[in-house]
Protein backbone atom coordinates (compact mmCIF):
# COMPACT_ATOMS: atom_id res chain seq x y z
CA UNK A 1 0.00 0.00 0.00
CA UNK A 2 1.53 3.39 -1.05
CA UNK A 3 1.18 5.01 2.38
CA UNK A 4 3.64 6.12 5.02
CA UNK A 5 1.14 6.09 7.91
CA UNK A 6 -2.19 4.40 8.56
CA UNK A 7 -4.58 4.79 11.51
CA UNK A 8 -8.14 3.72 12.29
CA UNK A 9 -10.56 5.16 14.82
CA UNK A 10 -13.92 3.64 15.73
CA UNK A 11 -16.58 6.21 16.54
CA UNK A 12 -20.05 5.71 17.94
CA UNK A 13 -21.59 4.76 14.61
CA UNK A 14 -18.78 4.49 12.07
CA UNK A 15 -15.09 3.81 11.53
CA UNK A 16 -12.73 6.45 10.17
CA UNK A 17 -9.50 5.46 8.44
CA UNK A 18 -6.66 7.93 8.05
CA UNK A 19 -3.68 7.37 5.78
CA UNK A 20 -0.82 9.52 4.54
CA UNK A 21 0.49 8.85 1.04
CA UNK A 22 4.22 8.80 0.47
CA UNK A 23 3.97 12.30 -1.05
CA UNK A 24 2.39 13.69 2.13
CA UNK A 25 -1.25 13.82 1.04
CA UNK A 26 -3.68 12.86 3.81
CA UNK A 27 -6.52 10.47 2.96
CA UNK A 28 -9.56 10.05 5.23
CA UNK A 29 -12.02 7.25 4.42
CA UNK A 30 -15.37 6.33 5.93
CA UNK A 31 -17.00 3.21 4.50
CA UNK A 32 -20.78 3.62 4.20
CA UNK A 33 -22.35 1.01 1.92
CA UNK A 34 -25.94 2.03 2.68
CA UNK A 35 -26.28 3.99 -0.58
CA UNK A 36 -24.56 3.58 -3.94
CA UNK A 37 -23.04 7.04 -3.67
CA UNK A 38 -19.49 8.20 -3.04
CA UNK A 39 -18.72 11.75 -1.95
CA UNK A 40 -15.26 13.28 -1.68
CA UNK A 41 -13.95 16.57 -0.37
CA UNK A 42 -10.49 17.78 -1.33
CA UNK A 43 -9.27 20.38 1.16
CA UNK A 44 -6.28 22.63 0.53
CA UNK A 45 -4.74 24.61 3.37
CA UNK A 46 -5.11 27.90 1.55
CA UNK A 47 -7.97 30.43 1.66
CA UNK A 48 -8.30 33.93 3.06
CA UNK A 49 -5.95 33.37 6.00
CA UNK A 50 -3.09 32.71 3.57
CA UNK A 51 -3.67 35.60 1.17
CA UNK A 52 -1.31 38.58 1.02
CA UNK A 53 -3.35 41.69 1.96
CA UNK A 54 -2.81 43.17 -1.49
CA UNK A 55 -4.26 40.00 -3.07
CA UNK A 56 -7.37 39.56 -0.91
CA UNK A 57 -9.96 37.53 -2.88
CA UNK A 58 -7.43 35.44 -4.81
CA UNK A 59 -8.84 32.30 -3.16
CA UNK A 60 -12.33 33.27 -4.28
CA UNK A 61 -11.03 33.82 -7.80
CA UNK A 62 -9.26 30.44 -7.73
CA UNK A 63 -12.51 28.70 -6.79
CA UNK A 64 -14.33 30.46 -9.61
CA UNK A 65 -11.91 29.56 -12.41
CA UNK A 66 -10.14 26.31 -11.45
CA UNK A 67 -12.94 24.34 -13.15
CA UNK A 68 -12.68 26.39 -16.35
CA UNK A 69 -9.94 24.41 -18.02
CA UNK A 70 -6.78 22.35 -17.70
CA UNK A 71 -3.68 22.03 -19.86
CA UNK A 72 -5.60 19.34 -21.77
CA UNK A 73 -9.32 20.06 -21.35
CA UNK A 74 -11.54 23.06 -22.01
CA UNK A 75 -14.23 24.31 -19.67
CA UNK A 76 -16.88 22.79 -21.93
CA UNK A 77 -15.16 19.40 -21.98
CA UNK A 78 -14.94 19.36 -18.18
CA UNK A 79 -18.61 20.21 -17.86
CA UNK A 80 -19.61 17.52 -20.35
CA UNK A 81 -17.62 14.83 -18.53
CA UNK A 82 -19.26 15.67 -15.22
CA UNK A 83 -22.80 16.01 -16.59
CA UNK A 84 -22.59 12.89 -18.77
CA UNK A 85 -22.54 10.70 -15.65
CA UNK A 86 -24.87 12.85 -13.56
CA UNK A 87 -22.13 13.71 -11.09
CA UNK A 88 -21.73 16.94 -9.17
CA UNK A 89 -18.52 18.92 -8.88
CA UNK A 90 -18.05 22.22 -7.10
CA UNK A 91 -15.45 24.47 -5.54
CA UNK A 92 -15.36 26.90 -2.65
CA UNK A 93 -13.00 29.08 -0.66
CA UNK A 94 -13.22 30.04 3.00
CA UNK A 95 -11.15 31.86 5.58
CA UNK A 96 -9.11 28.73 6.39
CA UNK A 97 -9.20 26.45 3.34
CA UNK A 98 -10.05 25.98 -0.33
CA UNK A 99 -12.25 23.08 -1.38
CA UNK A 100 -13.13 20.90 -4.35
CA UNK A 101 -16.22 18.72 -3.85
CA UNK A 102 -17.43 15.75 -5.89
CA UNK A 103 -20.31 13.31 -5.62
CA UNK A 104 -21.02 10.38 -7.95
CA UNK A 105 -22.55 6.95 -8.09
CA UNK A 106 -19.92 4.40 -7.13
CA UNK A 107 -19.18 3.15 -10.64
CA UNK A 108 -18.25 6.67 -11.86
CA UNK A 109 -16.16 7.75 -8.88
CA UNK A 110 -12.80 6.73 -10.36
CA UNK A 111 -13.42 8.77 -13.53
CA UNK A 112 -14.51 11.93 -11.71
CA UNK A 113 -11.70 11.67 -9.15
CA UNK A 114 -9.21 11.42 -12.02
CA UNK A 115 -10.76 14.53 -13.57
CA UNK A 116 -10.52 16.36 -10.23
CA UNK A 117 -6.86 15.43 -9.95
CA UNK A 118 -6.21 16.90 -13.38
CA UNK A 119 -7.94 20.15 -12.46
CA UNK A 120 -5.95 20.50 -9.25
CA UNK A 121 -2.63 19.55 -10.81
CA UNK A 122 -2.74 21.42 -14.12
CA UNK A 123 -5.37 24.20 -14.20
CA UNK A 124 -5.02 26.54 -17.15
CA UNK A 125 -6.77 29.61 -15.65
CA UNK A 126 -7.82 31.00 -19.07
CA UNK A 127 -7.38 34.78 -19.30
CA UNK A 128 -10.93 35.33 -20.53
CA UNK A 129 -12.41 33.36 -17.60
CA UNK A 130 -10.21 35.17 -15.10
CA UNK A 131 -11.31 38.53 -16.45
CA UNK A 132 -14.98 37.53 -16.45
CA UNK A 133 -14.90 36.28 -12.85
CA UNK A 134 -12.94 39.32 -11.75
CA UNK A 135 -15.66 41.60 -13.15
CA UNK A 136 -18.41 39.51 -11.53
CA UNK A 137 -16.61 39.76 -8.21
CA UNK A 138 -16.42 43.54 -8.50
CA UNK A 139 -20.16 43.62 -9.20
CA UNK A 140 -20.79 41.48 -6.11
CA UNK A 141 -18.67 43.77 -3.96
CA UNK A 142 -20.62 46.82 -5.13
CA UNK A 143 -23.91 45.02 -4.55
CA UNK A 144 -22.89 44.11 -0.99
CA UNK A 145 -22.15 47.75 -0.26
CA UNK A 146 -25.90 48.30 -0.50
CA UNK A 147 -26.76 45.50 1.94
CA UNK A 148 -26.83 46.79 5.53
CA UNK A 149 -26.01 43.44 7.15
CA UNK A 150 -22.98 42.92 4.90
CA UNK A 151 -21.74 46.46 5.57
CA UNK A 152 -22.16 46.06 9.33
CA UNK A 153 -20.47 42.67 9.33
CA UNK A 154 -17.54 43.84 7.22
CA UNK A 155 -16.84 46.92 9.31
CA UNK A 156 -17.13 44.93 12.55
CA UNK A 157 -14.67 42.33 11.26
CA UNK A 158 -12.19 45.04 10.22
CA UNK A 159 -12.41 46.60 13.67
CA UNK A 160 -11.83 43.31 15.49
CA UNK A 161 -9.09 41.86 13.28
CA UNK A 162 -7.28 45.04 12.24
CA UNK A 163 -4.25 43.83 10.18
CA UNK A 164 -5.00 40.11 10.38
CA UNK A 165 -6.20 38.48 7.10
CA UNK A 166 -9.54 37.65 8.75
CA UNK A 167 -10.29 41.38 8.65
CA UNK A 168 -11.02 41.29 4.93
CA UNK A 169 -14.17 39.86 3.31
CA UNK A 170 -13.85 36.73 1.18
CA UNK A 171 -14.63 38.79 -1.93
CA UNK A 172 -11.79 41.17 -1.12
CA UNK A 173 -12.08 44.84 -1.94
CA UNK A 174 -12.33 46.70 -5.22
CA UNK A 175 -8.70 47.81 -4.76
CA UNK A 176 -7.40 44.25 -4.37
CA UNK A 177 -9.60 42.57 -6.98
CA UNK A 178 -8.59 44.89 -9.83
CA UNK A 179 -4.94 43.84 -9.39
CA UNK A 180 -5.56 40.11 -9.73
CA UNK A 181 -4.69 38.34 -12.97
CA UNK A 182 -3.74 34.95 -14.35
CA UNK A 183 -0.10 35.28 -13.30
CA UNK A 184 -1.11 35.97 -9.69
CA UNK A 185 -3.43 32.94 -9.73
CA UNK A 186 -0.71 30.70 -11.12
CA UNK A 187 1.74 31.79 -8.44
CA UNK A 188 -0.82 31.30 -5.68
CA UNK A 189 -1.69 27.85 -7.02
CA UNK A 190 1.92 26.79 -7.36
CA UNK A 191 2.65 27.94 -3.81
CA UNK A 192 -0.15 26.24 -1.86
CA UNK A 193 -1.66 23.54 -4.07
CA UNK A 194 0.67 20.64 -3.44
CA UNK A 195 0.05 17.12 -2.10
CA UNK A 196 1.60 17.65 1.34
CA UNK A 197 -0.78 20.59 1.87
CA UNK A 198 -3.94 18.68 0.95
CA UNK A 199 -6.52 16.41 2.56
CA UNK A 200 -8.97 14.20 0.67
CA UNK A 201 -11.95 12.89 2.62
CA UNK A 202 -14.01 10.09 1.01
CA UNK A 203 -17.26 8.56 2.23
CA UNK A 204 -19.48 5.96 0.57
CA UNK A 205 -19.59 2.50 -0.92
CA UNK A 206 -15.84 2.06 -1.13
CA UNK A 207 -13.25 0.21 0.93
CA UNK A 208 -10.12 1.73 2.40
CA UNK A 209 -7.95 -0.22 -0.03
CA UNK A 210 -10.00 0.86 -3.06
CA UNK A 211 -9.99 4.50 -1.98
CA UNK A 212 -6.25 4.65 -1.42
CA UNK A 213 -5.59 2.93 -4.75
CA UNK A 214 -7.72 5.47 -6.63
CA UNK A 215 -6.20 8.44 -4.83
CA UNK A 216 -2.73 7.07 -5.53
CA UNK A 217 -3.57 6.74 -9.23
CA UNK A 218 -4.59 10.38 -9.45
CA UNK A 219 -2.18 11.99 -7.03
CA UNK A 220 0.52 9.50 -6.03
CA UNK A 221 3.10 10.62 -8.60
CA UNK A 222 2.55 14.30 -7.72
CA UNK A 223 5.37 15.67 -5.62
CA UNK A 224 6.16 19.05 -4.14
CA UNK A 225 9.09 21.04 -5.48
CA UNK A 226 12.40 19.91 -4.01
CA UNK A 227 15.69 21.61 -3.21
CA UNK A 228 18.77 19.80 -1.88
CA UNK A 229 16.76 16.61 -1.55
CA UNK A 230 14.03 18.12 0.64
CA UNK A 231 10.57 19.51 -0.19
CA UNK A 232 10.54 23.30 -0.35
CA UNK A 233 8.76 24.60 2.76
CA UNK A 234 5.46 26.38 2.54
CA UNK A 235 5.69 30.15 2.99
CA UNK A 236 6.09 31.07 6.65
CA UNK A 237 3.32 33.22 8.06
CA UNK A 238 3.86 35.82 10.73
CA UNK A 239 0.34 36.91 11.57
CA UNK A 240 -0.26 39.80 13.95
CA UNK A 241 -1.12 38.98 17.54
CA UNK A 242 -4.68 40.00 18.25
CA UNK A 243 -5.72 41.92 21.32
CA UNK A 244 -9.20 43.24 22.06
CA UNK A 245 -9.50 47.02 21.61
CA UNK A 246 -13.25 47.60 21.54
CA UNK A 247 -14.48 50.61 19.60
CA UNK A 248 -17.53 51.75 17.70
CA UNK A 249 -17.85 51.77 13.90
CA UNK A 250 -20.75 53.46 12.14
CA UNK A 251 -21.96 53.75 8.55
CA UNK A 252 -24.82 56.12 7.78
CA UNK A 253 -27.05 54.53 5.16
CA UNK A 254 -30.62 55.46 4.33
CA UNK A 255 -32.17 52.08 5.03
CA UNK A 256 -35.56 51.03 6.34
CA UNK A 257 -33.98 49.18 9.23
CA UNK A 258 -30.86 49.61 11.32
CA UNK A 259 -28.38 46.78 11.85
CA UNK A 260 -26.83 46.70 15.31
CA UNK A 261 -23.96 44.28 15.98
CA UNK A 262 -21.96 43.59 19.11
CA UNK A 263 -18.73 41.65 18.64
CA UNK A 264 -16.20 40.04 20.96
CA UNK A 265 -12.75 38.70 20.12
CA UNK A 266 -12.63 35.08 21.27
CA UNK A 267 -10.33 32.15 20.55
CA UNK A 268 -9.55 29.48 17.99
CA UNK A 269 -10.96 25.98 17.70
CA UNK A 270 -7.85 24.67 19.45
CA UNK A 271 -8.84 26.52 22.62
CA UNK A 272 -10.43 24.50 25.45
CA UNK A 273 -13.10 27.22 25.54
CA UNK A 274 -14.29 26.53 21.98
CA UNK A 275 -17.03 24.04 22.87
CA UNK A 276 -18.42 26.27 25.61
CA UNK A 277 -18.59 29.20 23.17
CA UNK A 278 -20.43 27.00 20.66
CA UNK A 279 -22.94 26.09 23.35
CA UNK A 280 -23.40 29.74 24.38
CA UNK A 281 -23.92 30.66 20.72
CA UNK A 282 -26.63 27.99 20.43
CA UNK A 283 -28.33 29.20 23.60
CA UNK A 284 -28.30 32.86 22.61
CA UNK A 285 -29.03 32.88 18.91
CA UNK A 286 -29.87 29.53 17.35
CA UNK A 287 -33.49 29.21 16.29
CA UNK A 288 -36.93 30.33 17.37
CA UNK A 289 -36.42 29.12 20.95
CA UNK A 290 -33.13 30.97 21.46
CA UNK A 291 -32.77 33.53 24.21
CA UNK A 292 -32.35 36.49 21.87
CA UNK A 293 -35.34 35.55 19.73
CA UNK A 294 -37.67 34.97 22.69
CA UNK A 295 -36.64 38.00 24.73
CA UNK A 296 -36.02 40.63 22.06
CA UNK A 297 -38.39 39.65 19.28
CA UNK A 298 -41.24 37.71 20.84
CA UNK A 299 -41.54 39.51 24.16
CA UNK A 300 -40.39 43.02 23.27
CA UNK A 301 -41.09 43.19 19.53
CA UNK A 302 -37.80 44.94 18.81
CA UNK A 303 -36.35 42.79 16.09
CA UNK A 304 -37.03 42.13 12.44
CA UNK A 305 -34.23 39.61 12.79
CA UNK A 306 -32.00 38.71 15.73
CA UNK A 307 -29.35 36.04 16.12
CA UNK A 308 -25.76 35.20 17.05
CA UNK A 309 -22.85 33.56 15.30
CA UNK A 310 -19.44 32.22 16.27
CA UNK A 311 -17.37 30.98 13.29
CA UNK A 312 -14.94 28.10 13.71
CA UNK A 313 -11.44 29.36 12.92
CA UNK A 314 -7.81 28.21 13.01
CA UNK A 315 -6.85 31.57 14.51
CA UNK A 316 -8.84 33.59 17.08
CA UNK A 317 -12.50 33.81 16.15
CA UNK A 318 -15.20 36.33 17.03
CA UNK A 319 -18.55 36.00 18.77
CA UNK A 320 -21.31 38.25 17.42
CA UNK A 321 -24.88 39.07 18.42
CA UNK A 322 -26.91 41.25 16.09
CA UNK A 323 -30.32 42.67 15.40
CA UNK A 324 -32.16 44.28 12.52
CA UNK A 325 -34.60 46.79 13.95
CA UNK A 326 -36.50 50.00 13.24
CA UNK A 327 -34.05 52.94 13.17
CA UNK A 328 -35.76 54.61 16.14
CA UNK A 329 -35.08 51.46 18.20
CA UNK A 330 -31.33 51.30 17.55
CA UNK A 331 -30.30 52.41 21.05
CA UNK A 332 -32.83 50.10 22.74
CA UNK A 333 -31.65 47.24 20.52
CA UNK A 334 -28.04 47.81 21.53
CA UNK A 335 -29.00 47.84 25.20
CA UNK A 336 -31.08 44.67 24.81
CA UNK A 337 -28.29 42.77 23.08
CA UNK A 338 -25.75 43.95 25.64
CA UNK A 339 -28.02 42.94 28.54
CA UNK A 340 -28.49 39.41 27.24
CA UNK A 341 -24.75 38.88 26.72
CA UNK A 342 -23.86 40.41 30.09
CA UNK A 343 -26.47 38.20 31.75
CA UNK A 344 -24.38 35.17 30.79
CA UNK A 345 -21.58 36.56 32.95
CA UNK A 346 -23.75 37.06 36.04
CA UNK A 347 -26.54 34.48 35.95
CA UNK A 348 -26.12 30.72 35.69
CA UNK A 349 -28.17 28.91 33.09
CA UNK A 350 -30.97 27.01 34.76
CA UNK A 351 -30.65 23.20 34.60
CA UNK A 352 -33.52 22.93 32.10
CA UNK A 353 -32.03 25.70 29.92
CA UNK A 354 -28.63 24.00 29.91
CA UNK A 355 -30.03 20.58 29.07
CA UNK A 356 -32.30 21.94 26.33
CA UNK A 357 -29.34 23.73 24.74
CA UNK A 358 -27.18 20.61 24.89
CA UNK A 359 -29.98 18.59 23.29
CA UNK A 360 -30.31 21.18 20.53
CA UNK A 361 -26.62 21.40 19.65
CA UNK A 362 -26.11 17.62 19.77
CA UNK A 363 -29.26 17.01 17.73
CA UNK A 364 -28.24 19.49 15.07
CA UNK A 365 -24.73 18.05 15.06
CA UNK A 366 -26.10 14.55 14.46
CA UNK A 367 -28.40 15.76 11.67
CA UNK A 368 -25.39 17.38 10.00
CA UNK A 369 -23.74 13.98 9.51
CA UNK A 370 -26.45 12.03 7.68
CA UNK A 371 -25.35 12.05 4.05
CA UNK A 372 -22.08 10.85 2.59
CA UNK A 373 -21.31 14.41 1.50
CA UNK A 374 -21.84 15.74 5.03
CA UNK A 375 -19.66 13.01 6.55
CA UNK A 376 -16.86 13.60 4.03
CA UNK A 377 -17.06 17.32 4.73
CA UNK A 378 -16.86 17.13 8.49
CA UNK A 379 -14.00 14.62 8.75
CA UNK A 380 -11.96 16.37 6.06
CA UNK A 381 -12.55 19.67 7.82
CA UNK A 382 -11.40 18.28 11.17
CA UNK A 383 -8.23 16.96 9.56
CA UNK A 384 -7.55 20.27 7.83
CA UNK A 385 -7.95 22.12 11.13
CA UNK A 386 -5.55 19.71 12.83
CA UNK A 387 -8.10 18.30 15.30
CA UNK A 388 -7.56 14.58 14.79
CA UNK A 389 -9.94 11.85 13.65
CA UNK A 390 -11.32 11.36 17.17
CA UNK A 391 -12.60 14.94 17.46
CA UNK A 392 -16.10 13.84 16.47
CA UNK A 393 -16.38 11.91 19.73
CA UNK A 394 -14.47 14.46 21.80
CA UNK A 395 -16.76 17.33 20.78
CA UNK A 396 -19.89 15.48 21.81
CA UNK A 397 -18.32 14.37 25.09
CA UNK A 398 -17.25 17.94 25.85
CA UNK A 399 -20.75 19.28 25.19
CA UNK A 400 -22.28 16.68 27.48
CA UNK A 401 -19.81 17.40 30.30
CA UNK A 402 -20.14 21.21 30.35
CA UNK A 403 -21.61 22.74 33.49
CA UNK A 404 -23.43 26.03 33.99
CA UNK A 405 -20.51 27.24 36.10
CA UNK A 406 -18.01 26.52 33.32
CA UNK A 407 -20.17 28.38 30.81
CA UNK A 408 -20.30 31.39 33.10
CA UNK A 409 -16.52 31.34 33.52
CA UNK A 410 -16.03 31.29 29.74
CA UNK A 411 -18.55 34.11 29.29
CA UNK A 412 -16.63 36.24 31.80
CA UNK A 413 -13.39 35.48 29.98
CA UNK A 414 -14.55 36.91 26.66
CA UNK A 415 -17.69 39.01 27.04
CA UNK A 416 -16.34 42.25 28.40
CA UNK A 417 -16.66 45.54 26.53
CA UNK A 418 -17.95 44.83 23.01
CA UNK A 419 -17.09 46.20 19.63
CA UNK A 420 -20.20 47.93 18.27
CA UNK A 421 -21.12 48.12 14.59
CA UNK A 422 -24.09 50.14 13.39
CA UNK A 423 -25.51 50.69 9.91
CA UNK A 424 -28.61 52.80 9.48
CA UNK A 425 -30.02 56.27 8.82
CA UNK A 426 -29.03 59.41 10.72
CA UNK A 427 -31.73 59.00 13.35
CA UNK A 428 -30.39 55.56 14.38
CA UNK A 429 -26.85 56.87 14.66
CA UNK A 430 -27.91 59.92 16.69
CA UNK A 431 -30.00 57.87 19.11
CA UNK A 432 -27.23 55.33 19.66
CA UNK A 433 -24.55 57.98 20.12
CA UNK A 434 -26.75 59.85 22.59
CA UNK A 435 -27.48 56.68 24.57
CA UNK A 436 -23.78 55.71 24.76
CA UNK A 437 -22.71 59.23 25.71
CA UNK A 438 -25.40 59.41 28.39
Amino acid sequence: MPVSQLATHSLQSRTVHRAILNNGMVVSVVENPAADIIAARLFIRAGGRYEPPEQASISHLWAAVVTKGTDRLSSQEIAERVESVGASLGTDSTADYCLLSIKTVSVDFAEILKLSAEMLRSPSFPDAEVELERRLTLQSIRSMQEQPFAVANNQLRRAIYQHHPYALPSLGTEETVVTLDRAALQHYHQTYFRPDNMVISITGRITLEEAIALVDQGFGDWHSAYANGHPLPLPSQILPELTSRPNRVVTVQETQQAIVMLGYLTNSIQSPDHTALKLLNTYLGNGLSSRLFVELREKRGLAYEVSAFYPTRIDPSHFVVYMGTAPENAAIAQDGLRYEVDRLCTTLLAPDELQATKNKILGQYALGKQTNAQIAQIFGWYETLGLGIDYDDRFQEQVTALTAEELQQVANRYFGEPYISLVGPDVAVELLETAIAG
